[in-house]
């Protein structure tokens, strides 16, 4: 009697082999995200913040930039972001008056400043402070919109105190947030710029310009406050990220870019 031998195709002995192995080896583990709104005046410093929360606990941020107040809106309609860093305290509070904001989360994460950025080829003299903003050579001045910006809000106020607003509203030329706001004075289409300090401390603009921080006094406080959104799904990763902000190593890197604790502000410096 002869024997007979069956043949299987290769392509379903790999199938087979394939179905096998996922079967004997273990689940593939999938790195969690967290969604983050974020204020434009943490662009550069975040970059190295998400880099170490990603070495610590292979968790990836995906933060989107812009003005707080823009946020603030889509956040009330629904958008699904996780976690919000405010650059103004009043948007948390509003959205937890909503209930739309976990209980106890609301973090006051920093106290930010305003400065005058000029490129290093201006002439300007800034130890003049905001009466710089009467030279003659300066026809705009950007600033952000202080409808939804809150550096905007600080530096109407700010111009206001020192009585020149009125003398200078007309050469106002205003960005979306304070990254645009920036973008318009580096670029020329702006001859000084009212920004906040940690964009000037970056090292892309501390390289192309000069600024002076104006002086606390002149302004409302800017306390810049974060929380997690209510209805996010990934919790406890979103309050763990919040534990990470309050490390003593992530609150030095966030001073490096001017960010201090509220309770902790510095005095006001000089021009650099």
């Amino acid at each position: 009697m002869k024997n007979i031998e069956f043949r299987l195709p290769r392509a379903t002995i790999f199938v087979a082999c394939a179905m096998m192995m996922a079967c004997l080896s273990p689940p593939a583990v999938h790195a969690e995200s967290l969604t983050v709104a974020a204020a434009a005046d943490l662009t550069f410093a975040f970059r190295d913040v998400a880099a170490e929360f990603h070495k610590q606990s292979t968790e990836q941020l995906r933060i989107s930039y812009g003005s707080s107040g823009n946020f603030f809106s889509q956040i009330k309609n629904g958008a699904p972001y996780d976690v919000f860093f405010s650059a103004d305290v009043q948007y948390p509070q509003k959205l937890a008056e909503a209930g739309l904001v976990e209980p106890g989360t609301i973090y006051k994460y920093a106290a930010g400043k305003i400065v005058i950025w000029v490129p290093t080829a201006s002439k300007l003299d800034l130890s003049r402070g905001l009466g710089v903003l009467l030279d003659p050579g300066i026809h705009r001045i950007a600033i952000a919109n202080p409808e939804h910006a809150p550096y905007g809000r600080a530096a109407v106020a700010a111009m206001q105190h020192e009585a020149i607003y009125d003398k200078v509203k007309d050469k106002l030329v205003m960005g979306e947030d304070i990254s645009q706001t920036a973008q318009f004075v580096e670029s020329g289409n702006a001859d000084a710029g009212i920004l906040a300090l940690s964009l000037a401390l970056a090292p892309p603009m501390r390289e192309r310009g000069r600024f002076v921080i104006i002086s606390p006094d002149k302004y409302p406080p800017i306390i810049q406050a974060a929380c997690v959104i209510r209805a996010t799904k990934q919790l406890e990763l979103a309050k763990r990220f919040l534990e990470f902000m309050k490390q003593p190593a992530t609150v030095a890197k966030m001073e490096e870019f001017g960010f201090v604790l509220p309770m902790t502000m510095a005095d006001p410096g000089h021009p650099q």
